[in-house]
């Protein structure tokens, strides 16, 4: 069993390795937010409700993929190396079939944005920016399968090169493609959706010739032919990988839906909120790289068959998650203002709303690290279906439903509708509130049947 130092250490540094990484992998989007808003507030606003729905579709489908981390981490803790290599080459097939639903949900979102009321005026810009991005949706699941692969071997770095090599490319293609120049025309906000399938499809490159060389690999002996499916396997990756997928999806869609039902409050309400959910974005990224390295400890040891250092990992990742959450709220109270004003571009009115849902949004992020530290972890102990339960009811049901109540339905005898964005960011932050409470419940009770187990 390691110590607690060397498990904080090795902890913070598998996290921080994954926050670089996911910090450039979300600086994509707020390149195209700041690009955007400098285009047009229509262009900023037709981002809004694009990545709205490209980031409820591929970070649901990616869940399908990331929920075999703890899978080859358990496998890696065991020492079964080539058993691990051979549950990769199965995923493949997991990955294909998450492809070709991605991307038909892409390629025909006219139902949703229906649906949602979103502007007549922004439904075609929307749906050509979500065209491009169904192109580059192979790409991105394949690298994200690569991702996940790394994390579990505990040796993200190689990933984070790419990623930040690929920002380095990413922010000039959205600023040339976007505005044009050197002979290309202007495609507005057409062109964030070109450079990103660019981007995307040089990451896979990159990674695949890693696979080919490096010699970290060698010994799960990746490049054998592909086995034909195995079906036990499959439903192993299916009864982890679909709750997972389904419970991020709610997760992700409750915040991104967020996006469709304030379009209808305006241009100034669509564009506020998306520097609101940008920084949001952004900030999540913390508690997300410190589930993945915690989840990859805890399933290591579980493999390992040492369940003490697996609960010390347990406890020195949710340690780590809520003292960072509560530092990065405080930092978004004292700079409220100039955050606003820099990513709201010159309308003044959209500075002045977004700045008033800051404060909102530190204390969202709070109940968000807490919850996303405990349900990743809550994985490696083969729980992903409760937690699907749990999203359903409170982040569907009290966070998006009682936000729509309360901007647009309003409490008899107590309140009129708000019609503005802070009704669901305040819903929001209730729902992340219980959703946290009965994750620490899940969590303690199945540290404590795996304690009597061991």
């Amino acid at each position: 069993m390691a110590t607690r130092q060397s498990e904080v250490r090795l902890i913070a540094r598998h996290a921080g390795t994954v926050l670089v990484g996911q910090v450039a992998v979300m600086a994509f989007g707020l390149t195209d937010t700041f690009v955007a808003g400098r285009f047009s507030s229509e262009a900023l606003a037709g981002l809004s409700v694009g990545s709205a729905v490209y980031i409820s579709v591929f970070v649901g489908l990616m869940g399908v993929l990331q929920a075999q981390l703890p899978i080859w981490a358990h496998l890696r803790g065991a020492g079964r190396h080539e058993e691990l290599g051979r549950s990769v080459r199965q995923s493949l097939y997991m990955a294909l079939a998450t492809t070709v639903l991605g991307m038909l949900a892409l390629l025909f979102p006219g139902p949703l944005l229906r649906a949602t009321d979103v502007p007549p005026q922004l439904q075609d810009e929307v749906r050509r920016y979500l065209a491009i991005l169904a192109f580059a949706l192979p790409a991105a699941l394949a690298f994200r399968l690569f991702s996940t692969l790394n994390q579990s071997l505990g040796k993200p770095l190689l990933v984070t090169w790419v990623q930040i090599g690929s920002l380095a490319a990413k922010v000039p293609l959205s600023i040339w493609f976007v505005f044009g120049g050197a002979g290309l025309p202007s495609l507005g906000l057409a062109g964030a959706a070109w450079a990103t399938l660019v981007v995307s499809y040089l990451m896979l490159v990159i990674a695949v010739v890693m696979l080919r060389g490096a010699a970290i690999y060698r010994p799960f002996a990746l490049w054998r032919r592909p086995e034909r499916p195995d079906w036990q396997a499959q439903r192993a990756f299916a009864r982890l990988g679909v709750p997972t997928g389904l419970a991020i999806m709610v997760e992700v869609t409750s915040f991104t839906l967020m996006a469709l039902f304030i379009a209808r409050q305006g241009t100034v309400a669509a564009a506020s909120h998306q520097v609101a959910a940008s920084l949001t974005g952004l900030l999540y990224m913390v508690p997300l790289s410190l589930g993945i390295a915690a989840s990859a400890r805890v399933s290591y040891w579980l493999g390992a068959g040492d369940g003490r250092a697996a609960r010390q990992a347990l406890r020195l990742g949710l340690q780590l998650a809520v003292g960072l959450a509560l530092c990065s709220a405080a930092l978004l109270l004292v700079l409220q203002q100039p955050l606003a004003r820099l990513f709201s571009g010159p309308n003044p009115q959209v500075v002045l709303l977004a700045a008033a849902l800051l404060p909102w949004v530190a204390a969202y992020h709070v109940a968000d690290a807490t919850q996303a530290v405990c349900v990743f972890i809550l994985r490696s102990f083969g729980i992903a279906a409760a937690a699907l339960v749990v999203y359903s009811l409170l982040l569907w049901g009290v966070g998006l439903g009682g936000g729509y109540v309360l901007a647009y339905v309003g409490v008899p005898g107590l309140m009129q509708p708000l019609r503005s964005p802070v009704a669901f960011w305040a819903a929001g932050g209730v729902a992340l509130v219980l959703t946290s409470a009965t994750f620490l419940l899940l969590l303690a009770r199945a540290a404590r049947a795996q304690r009597r187990a061991g």
